[in-house]
């Protein structure tokens, strides 16, 4: 789905990714994880638009998306989420859904005046896919909450929602287990999970959950240093000597000796 070449992002003299190449295949959810400071995030905001890379490219299913604006990345249904939900705080959580699509023809003036049937059939069916995600997420009960007043779990639930209605084809989660509680992590993992499973979407996840990323992750790409350090499944990653090192600065010899 998405395959990440050589890249390179600098800032100044801090190189945040340092010739990063990986690959995020078609149906899986990858995990992306790393000490803090790894350049994972960085990696995400190249790949989503948000950054253009210093040097190397990106490519959506062969196609070189390097440079594309997020708008452009999520028209070819690239999406992503953020650690600190980006929630319409004062809007309610079906009206939060009810903004994803583009194009709507209720957005120009013209014809909300000169055409309120084809506005109103739109909103309709448009209300018809929310009715359904909130259904799919289990959040009927808070869906004319309004979003500021959900709980960090509900939001996060919420940022998904909002990818379902933007149909995404793959979708890039950054720690969307910060500030879960863990009765409510549970509610979002089985939610990509089904995502996955049913739908058919693509996941890579920042996540520094190893509990987490080992219930819904395979691979699991490992970076540090601004580039990528292992590739594996979760159990081969902690146990690989150099990720130790990566996250502990100490080999599994002394890592076991502290603990001792």
């Amino acid at each position: 789905m998405i395959t990440v070449e050589h890249l390179h992002k600098h800032f100044g003299g801090i190189h945040a990714v340092n010739d990063a190449s990986l690959t995020i295949e078609k149906g899986a959810i990858t995990g992306l994880i790393g000490p803090n400071g790894a350049g994972k995030t960085t990696l995400f905001n190249v790949v989503a638009g948000v950054y253009p890379p210093t040097a190397g490219r990106v490519l959506l299913e062969g196609d070189d998306i390097t440079g594309s604006k997020p708008h452009e990345l999520f028209a070819k249904g690239v999406l992503r989420t953020f650690q600190i939900a980006h929630e319409f705080s004062t809007l309610s959580v079906r009206e939060n859904l009810m903004l994803v699509p583009g194009g709507q023809s209720g957005e120009k003036l013209i014809d909300a005046w000169l055409r309120p049937a084809r506005v109103r059939v739109e909103e309709e069916n448009i209300g018809k896919k929310v009715d359904e995600v909130i259904e799919f997420l289990e959040i009927t009960h808070v869906a004319n909450e309004l979003a500021g007043n959900l709980s960090g779990g509900q939001k996060k639930l919420l940022e998904l929602g909002r990818t379902m209605m933007g149909e995404a084809k793959i979708v890039l989660l950054d720690e969307v287990g910060a500030g879960v509680n863990r009765t409510l992590l549970n509610t979002v993992g089985d939610a990509i999970l089904r995502l996955n499973r049913e739908h058919g979407y693509t996941f890579c996840m920042i996540e520094h959950d190893m509990d987490f990323i080992s219930r819904l992750c395979d691979p699991v790409i490992v970076m540090a240093e601004g580039a990528v350090l292992t590739t594996g499944t979760a159990a081969e990653v902690k146990a690989n000597e150099a990720v130790i090192e990566a996250y502990l600065g100490t080999g599994r010899k002394h890592s076991r000796r502290a603990t001792e």
